[in-house]
């Protein structure tokens, strides 16, 4: 993302997994860590996403850790794609390699990355689970996500083409969860990702 930018790889299921860390500036001690899983491998989803991106640099603006990465068959992240199911692996390795900092953990994705985040996180139990969650254009439409706590910020775009608003809404109406829509934005947030950095740094206070 920038010059400070740490590239490593930690240990996966399917193999190595490509890690990218940012520290936030001036801060002695972070906040906590933020994990962050990015769109759909197979429609040129990367780390580098720049709606990923966006995220980082909110969690960055608040005081956090940020750890983005690949999933498998991504960059050199080893293995190949697996629908979500070896992703979540992947992404509860990622979690397993920061434990060792102590530091809170936040999970957030955008897209297949969010669906990928819900369900890493209802596998993280007791002093393991997660803070809190955000979901950013969360896929909701081909398979469903894992019920959230009810705190999870969920960020949708009303004119999102890839994953109807409806689709999304459909799926927190159950949980009462509410949903921000940012009116007129699709998918990718095109033109509105400054907006979108300061609504999730709104959203988390």
């Amino acid at each position: 993302m920038n010059a400070q930018t740490e590239r490593l790889h930690v240990a996966g299921p399917a193999g190595a997994i490509e890690v990218a860390v940012d520290q936030p500036p001036g801060v002695d001690a972070p906040r906590g860590v933020a994990v962050l899983a990015h769109p759909h491998p197979l429609f040129g989803g990367t780390m580098d996403n720049k709606v990923v991106q966006t995220m980082a640099r909110a969690f960055l603006q608040m005081g956090y850790r940020t750890v983005r990465f690949n999933f498998r068959g991504v960059g050199s992240t080893e293995g190949v794609h697996d629908e979500g199911r070896g992703e979540s692996d992947d992404l509860l390795a990622v979690v397993a390699a920061q434990r060792t900092t102590g530091l809170p953990l936040v999970l957030g994705g955008f897209s297949f990355g969010a669906y990928v985040t819900t369900l890493a996180a209802a596998r993280l139990e007791g002093a393991e689970r997660a803070e809190r969650l955000l979901l950013v254009g969360p896929s909701t439409q081909r398979a469903r996500p894992a019920d959230v706590p009810e705190d999870t910020v969920v960020i949708h775009g009303e004119t999102d083409d890839v994953v109807p608003l409806t689709a999304t809404l459909d799926w927190a109406r159950p949980q009462h969860l509410p949903v921000t829509v940012m009116p007129g934005v699709g998918h990718f947030f095109h033109g509105q990702l400054p907006r979108l950095r300061q609504l999730i740094v709104r959203s988390w206070h």
